[in-house]
């Protein structure tokens, strides 16, 4: 299937500050694609040039297959800063400025307010609204005239444990309407828990891109030690399944291919004649292999 956006070598440079750097991946329709990184790392640069209020400075990018610019514009929602609503007026009220801004149907507004939730607080004044209100009712705002893709900028930024509940069960809802949504954000968790699709961005450098399970699959790691430490690095080396090898304080560590299980090496060094004196699995969490990709 063809990618909703295909974005190849962007880049862009604030004076002497490389924003971007020939920056590639493809967006695949239908899912949830998170643009992830520490601030800092190009994530709200790329998604300013990929809806046209930036320049990048080299590369290029398509929507849809090459669809013209101003046409794709219009299957695109956004939403990149703080919702910019009248809050002396209601919900409804304001989405009839953002929909005559948008040039979309009135009667659209019953529609997003339905899919985000607030049918029951449309007259409400937005300045009555939780955070959380405010930003589901900015995404409907964005929803309107059935975009088919949703483009957000850390989305559950400065929300509370409730309010980015809220936000995320949105989003999975939206994705199932049939909606491919992109979502940047510096949450490692965010990402894990809504998106089907990851590229890690670090000081405009992509590091890696793909479905969230294989990207930030989690690699578990084994402690060895024996009396002869290089005999036992070189038998180690030739064993299948062992991926890397760290030699630290007098300790192999090993990363390992999925299913090796420590009595595998045990089993695998007492064959080659090798006794281990330590032998450990040390789980490794998402949260340090992002730290590890970003530090």
């Amino acid at each position: 299937m063809e990618p909703v956006l295909s974005i190849q070598n962007i880049s862009k440079s604030y004076g002497s500050v490389q924003a971007l750097k020939n920056v590639s991946f493809d967006v695949p329709a239908g899912s949830v694609f998170g643009v992830l990184g520490p601030n800092g790392s190009g994530k709200t640069t790329m998604l300013g040039i990929i809806l046209d209020i930036l320049i990048a400075d080299g590369g290029t990018y398509s929507w849809f297959g090459g669809m013209q610019k101003d046409a794709a514009r219009k299957q695109i929602g956004s939403l990149l800063e703080t919702p910019n609503f009248y809050h002396y007026m209601s919900a409804i009220d304001n989405l009839e400025i953002t929909a005559a801004i948008r040039q979309a149907g009135l009667e659209d507004r019953e529609r997003v307010l339905q899919l985000v939730g607030l049918t029951e607080r449309k007259t409400s004044k937005f300045q009555t609204y939780s955070l959380g209100m405010k930003q589901r009712l900015a995404i409907g705002a964005a929803l309107l005239g059935r975009p088919k893709v949703l483009v957000l900028d850390e989305p559950t930024n400065g929300l509370d444990p409730a309010g980015i509940a809220e936000i995320r069960s949105l989003i999975k809802t939206l994705n199932k309407e049939g909606i491919t949504i992109i979502i940047a954000s510096h949450l490692l968790d965010e990402i894990e828990k809504v998106c089907t699709h990851v590229a890690i961005l670090k000081k405009g450098t992509l590091l890696l891109d793909g479905p969230v399970d294989d990207v930030l699959r989690s690699e578990d790691q084994l402690e060895v030690r024996a009396a002869d430490m290089q005999e036992l690095q070189r038998i180690l080396q030739s064993m299948d399944g062992i991926t890397k090898i760290r030699l630290a304080d007098n300790t192999l560590q090993l990363a390992c291919a999925p299913g090796i299980e420590p009595e595998h090496v045990n089993s695998f060094c007492s064959g080659k004649g090798i006794v281990l004196s330590h032998l450990l699995l040390r789980k490794k969490s998402l949260e340090s292999k992002f730290m590890e990709l970003t530090s």
